[in-house]
């Protein structure tokens, strides 16, 4: 099989173990006679499998009995409006820590559907940054901190939680970065991933809540469909989930474990990074990293050539030598190299390889 490196944002790259087991088991699940994707979502196997996807992920982030997982439809942009819904009111506005275009996307869809305020902002840097916890100034009576532990666009990514009052939940969204490092999860009330980056493919999004947040959202004078009680009373199954993502995150979620969970994955994403920013920083100005060094993200790489003109043949050598998906965003151009956790570190070494090279030939 000639696989290509694949450093594409989302949807990424997933574990080979995970497609060809996927391959084998897609025709006919349980010895049932037919797939996963035909049955019923009410049926027992349907069930069982959303419950085991829920105990895995719960068990893997260290969460206890305080918190539920759902899948829910829509992706991270629909939690952008959902939270505030249920959250957040005109009286009660959120707080939102500005640190990338999604962040300022989700803060955005707050101020039409509940309230926000800008807690801290890194824009007028150009999202080179992610704010400093100490500069976080909370909106009166806030509902919630939200913020954005890794900007998948600017290739930043946060290190220090806020500490903040014990009635202010702290809502992240980690969409790109969930199960890739340590982390003290229990630190949020609420966690959001749409699962397209380290959780499996497009089509379902986890959201991770304690139990006290769900209470809240059974108050919320918002349309069932909306509410994170619903979802949770039904076990995510309130309407028909989208099962076959859901079933391949599951099985996302056992290679994870089998991998040694976030704390070896962890290790493996720094030696993956390291690879990248040395290629970038060893290059004598050829390179220029996009992201303050001290922010710079674990899992999206983001660089550019100080001679532009250049990065054309980059784009056009890097795909003849088998590497995919390496143009930067289009808000900010330059070169990106998704590294999520099913990026092999041996696409990485082959990258910082062929960047070496292209300064020997091109610089």
């Amino acid at each position: 099989m000639n696989r290509r490196h694949n450093f594409n944002p989302g949807p990424a790259a997933l574990p080979l173990e995970v497609l060809m087991q996927a391959r084998d088991e897609a025709v006919e699940y349980g010895n049932r006679g037919l797939s996963l994707m035909e049955m019923s979502h009410r049926s027992p196997e349907v069930e069982r499998m959303v419950a085991q996807t829920r105990e895995l992920l719960l068990g893997l982030l260290g969460l206890d009995k305080r918190y539920e997982a759902l899948f829910m439809a829509g992706g991270a942009s629909a939690q952008f409006g959902l939270i505030p819904m249920n959250f957040a009111t005109a009286e009660a506005p959120g707080s939102y820590v500005l640190s990338g275009s999604f962040a300022e996307k989700a803060y955005q869809e707050a101020t039409r559907a509940g309230g926000a305020r800008i807690a801290a902002s890194s824009k007028e840097t150009g999202w080179r940054a992610i704010p400093k916890a100490k500069d976080i100034r909370l909106a009166d009576r806030t509902a919630y901190l939200h913020l954005t532990t890794n900007n998948t666009i600017e290739g930043t990514q946060l290190r220090e939680l806020p500490n903040l009052p014990a009635n202010v939940p702290l809502i992240g969204d980690m969409t790109s970065d969930i199960l890739s490092r340590p982390f003290d999860y229990a630190r949020f009330g609420l966690i959001y991933a749409s699962a397209q980056k380290n959780l499996g493919p497009a089509g379902v999004t986890a959201v991770i809540l304690r139990r006290d947040l769900i209470e809240r959202s059974a108050e919320a004078d918002i349309p069932h469909i909306f509410r994170y009680d619903t979802f949770a009373k039904h076990e995510s199954l309130y309407n028909t989930p989208p099962v076959h993502a859901i079933w391949m995150m599951k099985l996302v979620l056992e290679w994870t474990r089998q991998q040694g969970g976030a704390e070896v994955l962890g290790e493996r994403n720094a030696r993956k990074a390291s690879l990248l920013y040395d290629a970038i920083d060893a290059s004598g100005g050829f390179y220029e990293g996009i992201a303050d060094a001290e922010d710079r993200s674990m899992m999206n790489i983001t660089w550019k050539l100080t001679d532009e003109r250049l990065e054309a043949a980059f784009l056009a050598q890097a795909e003849k030598n088998g590497f995919e998906g390496l143009a930067g965003h289009r808000s900010v151009g330059g070169l990106r190299a998704s590294i999520y956790n099913a990026v092999p570190e041996e696409s990485c070494a082959a990258l910082a390889s062929f960047m070496r090279e292209f300064v020997r030939t091109r610089g």
